[in-house]
């Protein structure tokens, strides 16, 4: 048995750390967090100074019973998990859990998995670090009564199965502001003066700094041009540069992975952690842009060497984040002579984007030689202005050219030219032709999960470790959805000027088309309402900021956790207890006017199954007629749905046709608009209108949905209608009325009996539901558990 147990998170590492320790030493993995907090209610004791109960989960027993053993049987433990604070509570656990000892505990940190880092982490050992502990015990206990806490109060004053968090709620709540800007937003139109001077390749555009909001303004100015003279009042050219970015932090790298390769924040972040549990780049949780000694020195010589002297310099980056740690590096090969690796594609790539960024970095500026060209107009008050560039030494330009968010982007104006015609001070132009196109003022940008994080970064929400649960959270918990929308075809005018003439012109272009953007739903915008409007401090973004500055305190011994907690603990319950008392439910109701036929009230609001339009009021005693209900349809939302397209909804459902002597109706259900016929449901294409549906278009979806019903069925049982051998999406399986049946491997599905399907039936667990093979969970413990150790479950 080996001297040494070193155990880190991930298998993956402790398979790259294996092969550069000798044979004293065991690498074990601990599979990431070997305990958590208990379910129940009783997992933190508030008026014992907040102490914790932790249980260690089924799926872990395994691997803790491995671990203790092979703990007692070695000299030394050390314990290696990763170097922030979420690591550095898992070590805590570990040393916990497998009941250590101080005098054969050792813990060590490293920022890359090389053998010089290694080894260097061997011989400079530590302790565990209790403040860095204490900071992640805080944020642990705070997140989970907040969760424990405010989820209750959702489901008895909004809607059932919600829940809430510290920082999720203040993301979604960004992403409800963003949209409610938009839908404010009244967009401006103005006219842009464009000119064209010049032929061929001496050919140069020219803009004019001034718009005009009016149609008859801009035709005057082009006509006032007709026959004026263009000269070249100013010539003016002077040397600029442009800078590297610094090499990449965790948010900047997941903000350049959305932008440059298209990456989720999520997916990011996965693919980092394989390229540094490989040994391929440094720790990827990290707020810092500073570079080791080590790593300027190896990323000279690489520059030196691929591209020669001049295209080198020295560069040291400065954190403005005060909370960073700058010990730790940024984002960066571990060995800057791999310009590439083994790997998937999407590994090789956020490879190449992270060398890229960290090579660029120690990279000489781009220099450019810029000219700037005043023009007169003899008939006008006003000039034009050209601008032009030529790059004169590429530099870091090279290799790496940082990418834009989408409210950066659009900044080239129609008066840049890559470069100009020679040109003269007092030089007469020939204009070849000028334009006035009417553009229209841009609404904010709806956030990207990138610009989403740069967001929450600014606002110093969160940390590079939550980042990207926090928007998976929001997405999962049906809050915000990421989605493409079709744009909406709109007209604009272009007046042109060629010759002594103007011509008109009315145009189409396609506004507001989105691709992955966030967008809040319905429910996100009731459930941020309401927690505003009764919780502002835990959606208030200085509060939430203020926080994290608290978290850094604990972490650098400058605070006492538990005081943090009581300060914000005892008045959050008191507003639990209050709201639970005092609020009214919430639905996000808005009235949208009254029905043009009936003079019924038309309202729309959220609903258990979602969001819906109601005329007419709920049946009372005094009246007993019921209101008519229709759903929403996707990309409709409660806010911004008017009353005439409310009564476009109440249109179905629709009889289209008859096929077969049944009649064909269209409708809208709780999953979209579909056909009904002869008893059986066919879903509506997305780009299908409901209300556009032909008779002919019904019916060959009807004749397409049985065509792949049939090729789904393998067979069918004269003794039982209910009961058929299906092909499914993992493989055949029998559908035994509502439960569905897994076939074992030594079966034939052609070849099988109404008797054995039945018997197979017979052996599924009595409780289990329709599902996957039956797989799913039987109800009973979640329906007889109390109501708040549900919402801990499901804040887990």
């Amino acid at each position: 048995m080996a001297k040494n147990l070193l155990i880190v998170e991930s298998p993956a590492k402790a398979k790259t750390i294996e092969g550069y320790l000798g044979k004293d030493f065991t690498v074990k993995s601990s599979y990431g967090h070997i305990r958590d907090l208990v379910k129940s209610e009783d997992a933190i004791d508030i008026a014992n100074n907040f102490t914790q109960k932790y249980e260690v989960p089924a799926d872990k027993k395994q691997v803790v019973s491995e671990l203790k053993k092979l703990a007692k049987e070695a000299e030394m433990v050390w314990l290696a998990s990763d170097e922030d604070r979420e690591g550095e509570a898992i070590s805590w656990h570990l040393f916990e859990t497998l009941g250590l000892k101080d005098a054969t505990t050792k813990r060590i940190v490293f920022h890359e998995i090389t053998k010089p880092a290694i080894l260097k982490a061997i011989d400079t050992p530590r302790k565990i670090d209790y403040n860095l502990v204490n900071a992640q015990q805080a944020r642990r206990v705070l997140d989970r009564l907040v969760g424990f806490e405010l989820s209750p109060v959702l489901w008895k004053k909004v809607k059932p199965s919600l829940s809430a968090g510290r920082v999720q709620s203040v993301a979604v709540r960004l992403i409800v502001d963003r949209e409610r800007e938009i839908n404010k937003f009244k967009s401006e139109a103005a006219f842009k003066i464009v000119a064209i001077f010049g032929k061929g390749k001496e050919a140069f555009k020219a803009e004019l700094a001034e718009r005009f909001s009016k149609q008859e303004d801009a035709e005057k100015f082009l006509s006032d041009c007709i026959g004026a003279d263009f000269d070249i009042r100013s010539l003016e050219t002077k040397p600029a540069k442009r800078s590297p970015a610094a090499p990449f932090t965790t948010s900047t790298l997941q903000q350049e992975a959305s932008r440059k390769l298209g990456y989720s924040v999520a997916r990011t972040m996965q693919v980092a952690q394989k390229l540094y549990e490989s040994g391929n780049i440094t720790y990827m949780r990290t707020d810092s842009v500073n570079l080791s000694e080590t790593a300027l020195n190896a990323a000279q010589q690489e520059i030196v060497s691929a591209y020669g002297e001049k295209y080198h310099q020295h560069r040291k980056y400065k954190t403005k984040n005060a909370s960073a740690q700058e010990a730790h590096e940024a984002i960066r090969p571990t060995y800057f002579t791999n310009h590439t690796i083994d790997g998937d594609s999407s590994e090789k790539r956020l490879y190449e984007l992270i060398w890229k960024r960290a090579i660029a970095s120690q990279m000489s500026e781009a220099q450019f030689e810029k000219t700037t060209a005043k023009i007169s107009i003899s008939s006008r008050r006003e000039e034009l202005t050209a601008n032009g560039e030529v790059m004169k030494f590429d530099g870091f330009l090279k290799v790496y050219l940082e990418s834009a968010d989408d409210e950066e982007e659009d900044t080239q104006q129609d008066g840049e030219n890559a470069m100009l015609p020679p040109l003269t001070k007092g030089q007469r132009l020939a204009l070849q032709e000028m334009s006035a196109t009417e553009r229209f003022s841009r609404p904010p940008a709806r956030y990207t999960e990138a610009s989403l994080v740069k967001k929450l970064e600014e606002l110093g929400i969160g940390r590079p470790s939550t980042y990207a649960p926090t928007i998976s959270t929001i997405q999962n918990r049906g809050y915000v959805v990421k989605e493409e929308r079709e744009g909406k075809i709109r007209n604009f005018r272009v007046l042109t000027l060629k010759g002594n003439a103007i011509v008109k012109e009315n145009k189409t272009e396609n506004t507001g088309a989105e691709r992955g953007k966030l967008f809040p739903t319905d429910i996100g915008a009731v459930v941020n309402d309401f927690l505003v409007q009764y919780f502002n401090g835990i959606v208030d973004f200085n509060f939430t900021a203020s926080v994290e500055k608290q978290f850094d305190e604990i972490a650098q011994g400058l605070k006492e956790w538990t005081d943090m907690l009581h300060a914000f603990y005892n008045p959050f319950h008191k507003e639990v207890q209050s709201t639970i008392e005092t609020a009214d439910k919430a639905t996000g109701e808005r009235e949208l006017g009254v029905h043009p036929e009936n003079g019924k009230k038309i309202s729309v609001r959220i609903g258990r199954y979602g969001p819906f339009v109601q005329v007419g009021d709920s049946a009372t005693e005094e009246n007993e007629e019921k209101p008519l209900y229709a759903s929403l349809r996707n990309g409709q939302s409660i806010e911004t749905i008017s009353l005439e397209e409310a009564l476009e909804l109440f249109k179905l459902p629709k009889v289209v046709g008859e096929y077969e002597g049944k009649v064909m109706k269209v409708a809208i259900g709780r999953f979209g608009p579909y056909i009904s016929h002869n008893s059986a449901f066919v879903s509506l294409p997305k780009e299908i209108d409901p209300l556009d549906v032909t008779e002919e278009q019904a019916i060959e979806l009807i004749n397409a949905k049985r065509k792949k019903d049939a090729e789904k069925l393998i067979k069918s049982f004269d003794e039982d209608p209910e009961v058929k051998v299906l092909n499914g999406r993992w493989g055949p399986y029998i559908e035994f009325g509502k439960l569905n049946v897994k076939i074992p491997k030594d079966k034939d599905p052609l070849t099988l009996t109404y008797e054995e399907c039945k018997a197979l039936a017979d052996a599924m667990p009595k409780d289990a539901k329709k599902g996957r093979f039956g797989k799913a969970a039987s109800a009973k413990p979640a329906a007889k558990a109390p109501a708040k150790k549900k919402a801990v479950a499901k804040k887990k």
